[in-house]
């Protein structure tokens, strides 16, 4: 009769037992285990629960076991534990011919979950010999994106730069192309950025997205386009080209190995300023769904949540993005300190709280996160010195809102990006000069209304229009306003409609369309208070 197996009444007991077990018998018991799971069919993943405990023996088997069962855990959503099995096979340690090849997996599987040591594995693996071509432009290309995630853009690009002047035309030669152009672009200051920002047109200027490659350098240049302030109608048909059917190809989703989840993401974030925040929200919340089944918790799933706060913070659901930016905070603080995804996901999260009129949370976030200068050298999304501007500006700062404001101006000008959205601080510039330098702070606020007539999106305009309002009589403020209105209820922005509403309501002197407003603005999660002082700060305006 086959002998019942043994089970314990508790985990305690089961622990103890085990505990008790001399460790060289131990240690046999768990290989005699694997032997018997092995010859009986399982699979490598469940072998290799026993394998992790054997002592190390120079076994080629044993790491041949492992690096399956690590295969079998990624396919499963578990790359904690397909690093453990290959941290343990490097211990065996693997024989020359596939030592690069562990260490090359092992950086796969900690990919974003650990930045600085898939850097460090990853270049190891490229300074031995083992890596096929293919394999050192997979590597290479991993290596510049976990170099990006641990805010070493330079590095990235550079490495990117490298493999790349020595690697044959093809769609290698091009994935590689594609990580040095966005890596170039990720970067907050650049030698020439226009320059950089021409080769790209001129690339993918007869691209029609016929394979991966193409549609990953479309994105690129979709992305950058929107950062210029380009034709928001332009950044649409690149980011369309991009797609095929509205979702990602095969081979360039949420969880590709190949491309990277940063590919889809800047799709969705040119979508998102583009005043398309429902096809934004359609790639980001399948992010979400991707990144969990997947199992990647750290950085990938930090920021899913932080590109859905950016989509409801534009649509003005301020809770609903205060949620998830909360969430993105909270994933990204168990991953490390200041990464990207953190700088992100705080300024977006300090700017909802400002617009929920929140002034004193928003600086609580800025200070736990060191939210100012110096600046990490990765761009922020949206543009940090913009939002910091903002937020001084809330604080009654207006020397060093001012300050901060003009060094943006600098920044973003030299390197010809214009979004007035992304980039808002024309808007609050003009705002805060309102009052000592009116003559400047109107040619601040018509050369925004350009910028947005050439982007050419509702809310820019309406945005735009609202703000030159400040500077007219007061029967031209009101058709300004007037305008502004009929801009943003077109729009998807429902909190900055509700501002304009405001606005008009106080200068038309209307009781009914101030409530109105009101009820709107309410709906968007903005405090009463935060209302009453929006009211109070139009009421005061010189031009009525």
């Amino acid at each position: 009769m086959p002998v019942p197996p043994l089970e314990f009444t508790h985990p305690l007991i089961a622990t103890a037992v085990y505990g008790s077990v001399p460790t060289a018998r131990r240690t046999a018991m768990h290989g005699q285990a694997a032997w018997v799971l092995s010859r009986a069919g399982h699979g490598p993943a469940a072998v290799s629960r026993h394998l992790l405990e054997v002592h190390p023996d120079d076994d080629q088997e044993v790491v041949s076991k492992l690096r399956a069962a690590a295969v079998e855990h990624l396919a499963v959503g578990a790359p904690d534990a397909a690093r453990r099995c290959l941290e343990r096979a490097l211990i065996e340690p693997p024989g020359p011919d596939t030592y690069a090849r562990v260490l090359y997996e092992l950086g796969c599987s900690s990919l974003l979950t650990a930045p600085a040591a898939t850097v460090g594995h990853l270049r190891s693996a490229l300074e031995l010999p083992g890596l096929d071509d293919d394999l050192r432009i997979d590597a290479t290309f991993r290596l510049a994106q976990a170099l990006a995630h641990n805010n070493q853009l330079q590095e990235a690009a550079r490495t990117a730069a490298v493999e790349h002047a020595r690697t044959p035309p093809g769609t290698g030669r091009r994935r590689l192309q594609a990580a040095h152009f966005m890596y170039e672009g990720f970067q907050a200051a650049e030698a020439d950025g226009p320059d950089r920002s021409r080769r790209l047109a001129e690339l993918t200027a007869g691209f029609t997205g016929a394979d991966n490659s193409e549609r990953a350098l479309i994105t690129i240049r979709g992305f950058d386009a929107m950062m210029r302030g380009e034709p928001a109608a332009e950044v649409v048909r690149l980011c369309d080209r991009a797609l095929v059917d509205g979702a990602p190809a095969r081979g360039l989703s949420w969880t590709d190995q190949e491309w990277g989840f940063e590919i889809p993401s800047l799709t969705g974030i040119a979508y998102a300023f583009a005043d398309r925040p429902d096809r934004a929200e359609s790639l980001f919340t399948e992010a979400v769904r991707a990144f969990e089944i997947s199992g990647w918790s750290g950085a990938h799933l930090a920021f899913a949540h932080t590109l859905l706060g950016l989509v409801h913070r534009r649509r003005g659901n301020l809770p609903r993005a205060q949620h998830h930016l909360e969430e993105g905070l909270r994933l990204a603080d168990r991953v490390g300190d200041g990464l990207p995804v953190h700088w992100d996901t705080a300024c977006l999260l300090i700017d909802t709280l400002i617009a929920r009129g929140r002034t004193a949370e928003a600086r609580a976030v800025a200070d736990r996160y060191s939210f100012g200068p110096p600046w990490p050298g990765a761009i922020v999304l949206p543009d940090g010195p913009s939002v910091l501007g903002r937020l001084l500006l809330a604080e009654g700062r207006v020397e060093e809102a001012v300050s901060t404001l003009e060094g943006a101006a600098e920044a973003l000008t030299v390197r010809g990006r214009h979004h007035i959205v992304w980039a808002p601080w024309p808007l609050d510039l003009a705002r805060a000069l309102a009052p000592t330098d009116p003559d400047r702070a109107a040619r601040t606020a018509h050369e925004a209304h350009a910028r947005a007539e050439r982007l050419g999106t509702h809310t820019a305009l309406g945005e735009a229009l609202r703000c030159l309002a400040l500077f007219a009589d007061p029967s031209e403020s009101r058709r300004l306003l007037e305008r502004a209105v009929e801009h943003l209820a077109a729009s998807p922005s429902r909190y900055e409609e509700a501002r304009a509403r405001l606005d008009l309501a106080h200068a038309t002197g209307s009781a009914e369309a101030l409530a109105e407003a009101t009820a709107l603005a309410a709906t968007c999660g903005v405090d009463p208070l935060a209302l009453e002082a929006v009211t109070a700060r139009v009421s005061s305006h010189p031009s009525e």
